[in-house]
């Protein structure tokens, strides 16, 4: 007979075996979105996505498993944006980082960099890799790519940072680049 706490020992051990990806980012840039969008794509491949879901803020965490090529497994974990200031507890059993920015929202940019800055530096995230998301491409009033990545200093936060940085335009919405992210989850060691 199993007991409580052998069956949650065996849940621990199969989720650190996956590789836990953190999905972070201010509230209201896609996230949720995002990881809606990433299951379905990898559960029925390139095909037509369909209308975007609905989604409501999170608060508090959302997990969702993710089945890659060659059979690779990651959990995706989103961390609501109201939850910044805990950020930091769940660093510890991560192997990799998608921030994700609102390049519609302006007046977003300067704390999006500040929290993109304290996640680079955080001890346990010294070396895994990072993934940073432009989303929301497909809005009118989106900046582009090269204005973004000055606002950013992106150039300078890359040759400081410690981890591997990758950078990345999306629309959840539409689904563009939604393939480029699954290519990268599948590209990344697990550690």
């Amino acid at each position: 007979m199993l007991s409580l706490g052998s069956l949650c020992s065996c849940w621990k051990t199969e989720m650190s075996s996956n590789g836990i990806c953190l999905i972070l980012g201010a509230t209201g840039v896609g996230k949720t979105l995002l990881l809606k969008r990433l299951q379905k794509l990898s559960l029925h491949g390139l095909g037509d996505l369909g209308p975007p879901p609905s989604t409501l803020p999170t608060v508090g965490t959302n997990l969702t498993d993710l089945t890659l090529k060659k059979k690779k497994r990651v959990t995706l974990r989103e961390l609501g944006g109201c939850m910044g200031p805990i950020w930091p507890s769940y660093f510890r059993d991560c192997s990799s980082v998608i921030f994700m920015v609102d390049s519609a929202n302006i007046g977003q940019i300067s704390s999006s960099c500040i929290q993109l800055l304290s996640v680079l530096s955080a001890e346990p995230l010294h070396s895994v890799s990072v993934l940073i998301l432009f989303n929301k491409r497909d809005m009118p009033c989106t900046m582009s790519l090269i204005e973004i990545k000055s606002l950013f200093r992106i150039d300078d936060i890359i040759a400081s940072a410690t981890q591997p940085i990758t950078i990345l335009e999306l629309s959840a919405r539409s689904g563009e680049g939604l393939q480029e992210v699954l290519s990268w989850l599948e590209s990344i060691r697990v550690t």
